[in-house]
């Protein structure tokens, strides 16, 4: 193969390669059936809760979430499900009316964010947090939500985060787990 040809094709294998890792345009992904995803899914960077007392009253258990400026999309909603919260002694019951959320961190709180609607479905053990306005991309966001009081009982606790982008139809994205770890009060006698 003539040395002209060799350094042709390298300079188009080299074109390609820098191509397929260069940043690309901010656009949303959407397939043919309109489903909606995207193109860099925010990230779950923290899951703290203020008591972790069983059966203490009034906690709040945040969630920080990190949504890449190359996300294509605003974030539209948030879902977080209780894991293995079917039995009584496990469950924990939440005050939607008292979520809230903010821009920034826990410890380095920004602006309040309106909260369109939160819903909590039993059967799934499942809380939606909807933003209005959605939140733009390259935002840190924190949700805080409001149970009734810890678990009865002690242990871990998993709770599944995810993110869905704005529309209708869009497709959610499962961020990982929020871990919590409950104590039990133990009685020491002197």
């Amino acid at each position: 193969m003539p040395s002209w040809a060799i350094l042709g094709l390298t300079a188009w294998v080299g074109a390609v390669g820098l191509a397929s890792i260069a940043p690309r345009a901010v656009e949303a992904v959407q397939l043919s059936s309109g489903k909606v995803y995207f193109d860099y899914p925010p990230r779950l960077v923290e899951a703290t809760a203020t008591k972790t007392q069983t059966f203490v009253r009034n906690p709040i258990y945040y969630f920080t979430l990190e949504l890449p400026q190359q996300a294509g999309e605003p974030l539209g909603q948030v879902a977080i499900q209780q894991q293995n919260g079917s039995s009584q002694t496990r469950q924990i019951r939440f005050r939607t009316e008292r979520s809230v959320a903010f821009t920034g961190t826990r410890t380095e709180r920004g602006e309040s964010l309106n909260l369109a609607a939160t819903e909590f479905d039993p059967e799934t053990q499942t809380l939606t947090l909807m933003f209005d306005p959605p939140i733009p991309p390259g935002t840190t966001v924190t949700v805080g939500l409001r149970p009734e009081r810890n678990p009865r009982l002690g242990g871990t606790y998993l709770f599944g985060v995810t993110a869905y982008p704005v529309g209708t139809s869009s497709h959610g994205q499962f961020l990982g787990f929020g871990q919590f770890n409950f104590f039990e009060e133990t009685e020491t006698s002197f």
